[in-house]
């Protein structure tokens, strides 16, 4: 695997981005995988690690932070998705000027948070030709709800109710610890891989702003990912789940119009299982190539009649 450094601009913001390219006899241009993070999410996490596996099937992914995490420009602390779609769309933008990558096939791959959004730009970007949803979060009130107890709600929503008021006087929001907005604890096998893993990222685990929080809540991909038919759409999801929970899985797939899939993985949950050596990312990886190889083949087809 090659990388190369491929910066890009977003609302005029300067991101950090690398497009990972293939070795071996397979020539460009390539099919090219935009790979979209989760919550708290940087590059160097899994896009990184969907990277590694889908080069080897000849793939060249896109790996990229949004705006206001790891070295990309933007307002530490602020978390939109909605604004993480204008950062997907840029960098669909962005591999359209670049020799190696094959504009006829660009997919994009959504983690998490990252799946709702991966899924709401796909349905409005005709460029893109698969959408693939992994543990998505797909509905924001439903989801973090949740992840919460009543009196954990209840505090949240007035908090911000709150700021709210305040930003509109004042212009500033408050910062939070992520883990107010979504609730670890309640996800043991999560919690703890967060903690051993993800916080070797640097900077991963910083403040969160309410206004944030405020977006997350009015955040859906129900609506939008009707639109994405005829363009196919794969949902994988682990059946015990216990921070994105199924349902989340099962309503975008309820949603969404043919062709579509959906896999639920028995026996899984969140994070867990996400290393590269691990035999359910391996298995997931060789499922997500395999459903690539037969769209992007399939959109080709279907441009050249």
């Amino acid at each position: 695997m090659t990388v190369r450094p491929l910066p890009y601009f977003s609302n005029a913001m300067r991101l950090d981005a690398d497009l990972h390219l293939p070795d071996g006899d397979v020539a460009p241009p390539y099919p090219t995988v935009v790979a979209c993070s989760g919550y708290l999410g940087q590059k160097i996490i899994h896009p990184e690690r969907f990277a590694r596996a889908l080069t080897q099937r000849g793939y060249a992914v896109l790996a990229f932070d949004y705006r206001g995490f790891g070295l990309s420009e933007g307002e530490r602390g602020r978390l939109v998705p909605q604004e993480w779609v204008e950062d997907v769309r840029a960098g669909v933008d962005r591999l359209m000027g670049v020799p190696e990558v094959d504009g006829d096939r660009i997919a994009l791959l959504g983690w998490a948070l990252g799946g709702g959004v991966a899924a709401v730009e796909g349905a409005s970007d005709p460029r893109v030709s698969a959408v693939v949803c992994i543990n998505s979060l797909v509905d924001g009130r439903r989801a973090v709800r949740s992840m919460h107890d009543q009196k954990s709600w209840d505090s949240l929503v007035s908090r911000i109710e709150a700021d709210r008021i305040h930003r509109a006087a004042h212009g500033r929001s408050e910062l939070t610890s992520p883990w107010d907005i979504i609730r670890l604890n309640l996800d043991e096998r999560t919690d703890q891989y967060v903690g051993e893993e993800l916080y070797k990222a640097p900077g991963y685990g910083g403040g969160v702003t309410l206004e944030s929080a405020d977006y997350i809540l009015r955040f859906t991909a129900e609506d939008a990912v009707r639109h994405l038919a005829p363009r196919p759409l794969l949902i994988m999801h682990g059946s015990e789940n216990g921070l994105h929970k199924p349902l989340e899985a099962q309503s975008l797939y309820d949603h969404a119009l043919e062709p579509k899939q959906i896999e639920f993985l028995e026996g899984k949950g969140h994070t867990e299982w996400m290393f590269d050596d691990d035999p359910t990312f391996k298995r997931v990886m060789v499922r997500v190539a395999d459903f690539l190889d037969e769209s992007l083949a399939a959109s080709q087809k279907q441009l050249a009649g």
